[in-house]
């Protein structure tokens, strides 16, 4: 069976509140060529029972304990198949039912890493606007020296360069990961203005 373009990974841990509007975001997407990943921390609410209640069809669930939110990252790494990783963990969602689209038309090109912009929305999913910090037109290691410049569910890695996350940066780690990423890319491709992620 051939891989898929992408593979969406979803940390959860007591998520039961939050994680249907992450399903549903993965539900509506246009663009179909994706296996998602619920990689979840032995939560003890109904989380894994939405998760199967909710989810795509074909949705891999792993319930187990783990070290933290960094450590589930890493088994998320360790399980997928797909070409382009994408972390959309619980309470995250797609901006727009067309967001993958838009992600697999870059793809094409085969960057190494694939990126765009991040709006902001409220307990309601009301948008409340764009996240301070603007993803540039060209992103190179450099570009994060002012401060994490793309929203790490925006930031989606080819598989074959990524590292696993560094479990001593109890708070960073996803910053550190996507530094060297970028120090590990040869190309990189933005999405675009309109956001990706909200």
């Amino acid at each position: 069976m051939e891989a898929p373009l992408f593979s969406i990974i979803t940390i959860t841990f007591n998520a039961a509140d939050v994680l249907r509007y992450t399903l549903q975001s993965v539900v509506q997407q246009s663009c179909t060529d994706f296996e998602h990943l619920i990689i979840d921390g032995a939560s003890r609410d109904d989380t894994v029972a939405i998760a199967r209640e909710e989810g795509v069809e074909g949705i891999k669930i792993y319930s187990e304990p783990d070290k933290g939110l960094y450590d589930a990252m890493n088994k998320g790494i360790a399980r997928a198949t797909g070409r382009y990783l994408i972390f959309l963990n619980a309470g995250d969602a797609f901006a727009t039912p067309h967001s993958l689209k838009r992600l697999a038309d870059a793809a094409i090109a085969n960057p190494d890493i694939i990126y765009g912009q991040t709006q902001l929305v409220d307990a309601t999913r009301t948008v409340v606007g764009m996240r301070h910090l603007t993803a540039p037109k060209e992103l190179t290691a450099d570009s994060f020296k002012h401060g994490m410049l793309v929203c790490h569910q925006a930031f989606v890695a080819r598989r074959a360069i990524v590292p696993t996350y560094d479990l001593t940066y109890r708070f960073s780690a996803d910053y550190e990961w996507c530094i060297r990423c970028l120090q590990r890319s040869q190309r990189n491709a933005c999405v675009g203005a309109e956001p990706l992620i909200g």
